[in-house]
């Protein structure tokens, strides 16, 4: 058995469609899950203790399971208890409250580490506490937890393709299903090897840019 480049070429059209797929659910659960992260890491830092402990409790249990597990148990257990959702509104919650658990964290130790002199000076000038979250821990707590937040996009890229077990067009159940009518295995897996390390490379890169930017403005 050689291996076929022309299975590759044959199956761009099933991988650009795939792509379309892979790329809204990735962009969509993580500008929400980054969102619902935020609100919880802020619940959890300025919150009362009972709200925390329950927060705290939710996003252990999400960060000890496997993401297979959980949608596996989104998708096939959501209509035991009446929630029967199609296969890519199930993948965008599932992946977005998945993304939500880990950037919880990643904002939780960004609040911890705004230095608590900046806090301080924030009150003595009069800020009221939306002021100082809004103008002093947001910008500083962003520039220190970015390249935390672009590892977790990554990771979150790569998830995307466990939702191939719930029926989700995404790129691995297309290509793997192509390469199974064709009886090409090797050549499908690679095609998708390769554009999964170009959208992590993108990625990186981006994050990158967006770090060098953003260091120009962090306090001496």
């Amino acid at each position: 058995m050689s291996f076929d480049p022309s299975v590759i070429l044959s199956a761009l059209p099933a991988l650009v469609s795939g792509l379309k797929v892979t790329l809204s659910i990735w962009l969509a659960s993580m500008a929400g899950g980054a969102l619902l992260g935020f609100l919880v890491a802020a619940l959890r830092h300025f919150g009362p203790t009972p709200l925390g402990l329950v927060l705290r409790l939710c996003v252990e249990i999400l960060r000890g399971t496997p993401f297979l597990v959980q949608i596996f148990l989104l998708y096939f257990g959501g209509p035991y208890v009446g929630l029967k959702l199609d296969p890519v509104p199930a993948g965008l919650l599932g992946l977005t409250v998945y993304a939500a658990a880990y950037f919880s964290e990643i904002f939780r130790a960004g609040f911890k580490a705004v230095p608590k002199g900046h806090v301080e000076a924030a009150e003595c000038f009069g800020f009221t506490r939306v002021q100082t979250l809004r103008r002093i821990i947001v910008p500083e707590m962003t520039m220190l937890v970015l390249p935390q937040c672009v590892n977790m996009a990554i990771i979150l890229l790569k998830e995307t393709a466990v939702l191939s077990i719930i029926a989700v067009p995404e790129m691995t159940a297309v290509i793997s299903a192509l390469g199974s009518q064709q009886y090409a295995f090797v050549e499908a897996m690679f095609l998708l090897a390769l554009v999964y390390w170009l959208l992590v490379e993108a990625c990186g890169w981006a994050g990158g840019a967006a770090e060098r930017r953003l260091s120009k403005f962090r306090f001496a």
